[in-house]
């Protein structure tokens, strides 16, 4: 990013030796700071900080300490950037690239965005404020940079680009990147496309992407996550799931789900992805949240204002 002006948060990654250096580089930050674990740590290790006191104490057990293992033998400190997220998604042959549907997902278990960070419990497209002006600057600042950069680095990419982003005062800034669609952002995202997907994944496997034209639907995609009570710590699995054949008018896709013996369990911690299209968010929501209550297994749990702050 920083080697293609692509915009993104300033920076810097240290190790247990340099715990100094990282001390004097928050001190050129505000508040709040985020420190995260350089390696996998599934989806926990990213710490925000209120103040520069906390933030030292934590950069120091992050290194010092290392909870997250082999995970945290590095950690990035990054500026804070207020805004509000999006995701947006990119198929490309390598030369070529079209823009897919974006979305906005709800990462935090419980309702008005409290709790522990999840895999994601609902989602929605398109995203009321990704409007024309906005995702020009997308498309300008940082989708071509990003596909002509790895042109320039002879890095041959085809296939998905998840680029998740920050609307910071109407400017996007790069959150993340990664090589593949999103969950639950998919369930959101490909019920609007119109477009036969294989004549898609044939094109882009040919380099011939520009020849194909993606149709999308203008409809509201609603997706709302079922999770096991206790996710995104510990939960039980083997709980039997009633209900689905009660469900009309929406897409319920199986996530954490086995069937045995005629009968559908859980079998991980986000379950089932129930999704409806609606002509506004008002009506693709009420659809959802009505059918959902048609679902049950022992402690099922979901967010009950997903998509309340875009209305």
């Amino acid at each position: 990013m920083l080697r293609n002006n692509i915009p993104t948060a300033r920076y810097e990654t240290f190790e247990s030796s340099q715990l100094q250096q990282g001390y004097n580089f928050l001190n050129t930050l505000s508040a709040p700071y985020v420190l995260k674990a350089d390696g996998l740590a599934a989806g926990k290790g990213v710490i925000i900080c209120e103040t520069e006191t906390e933030a030292r104490e934590q950069l120091h057990h992050l290194l010092i300490n290392q909870p997250f293992g082999k995970a945290g033998n590095k950690v990035v400190i990054e500026e804070f950037l207020n805004g509000i997220e999006l995701s947006v998604f990119v198929l490309t042959d390598g030369n070529n690239y079209c823009l897919l549907p974006e979305a906005k997902d709800y990462k935090r278990i419980g309702d008005n965005d409290t709790g522990l960070n999840t895999g994601g419990m609902g989602s929605v497209s398109p995203v009321p404020f990704a409007e024309a002006a906005f995702m020009q600057k997308v498309e300008d600042k940082i989708i071509k940079p990003t596909i002509n950069g790895l042109k320039h680095e002879n890095i041959s990419y085809t296939g998905f680009l998840f680029i998740g982003l920050m609307n910071v005062n109407g400017d996007p800034f790069v959150i993340e990147y990664n090589c593949r669609m999103g969950d639950p952002e998919t369930e959101a995202v490909f019920p609007r496309i119109k477009t036969d997907f294989i004549e898609l994944m044939n094109s882009v496997a040919q380099k011939k992407l520009h020849e194909v034209e993606l149709k999308t639907d203008d409809r509201t995609s609603f997706t709302v996550m079922m999770v096991s009570g206790g996710y995104p710590e510990t939960y039980e699995k083997g709980k039997i799931i009633s209900g689905l054949e009660k469900v009309k008018g929406v897409n319920v896709f199986h996530a954490g789900t086995i069937l045995q013996d005629d009968k559908v369990l859980t079998s991980g911690g986000r379950v089932l992805a129930v999704n409806a299209l609606g002509k506004n968010l008002a009506e693709a929501r009420e659809k959802v949240y009505e059918q959902l209550a048609e679902i049950t297994y022992e402690k099922a749990f979901y967010r009950k204002d997903i998509g309340r702050d875009l209305m």
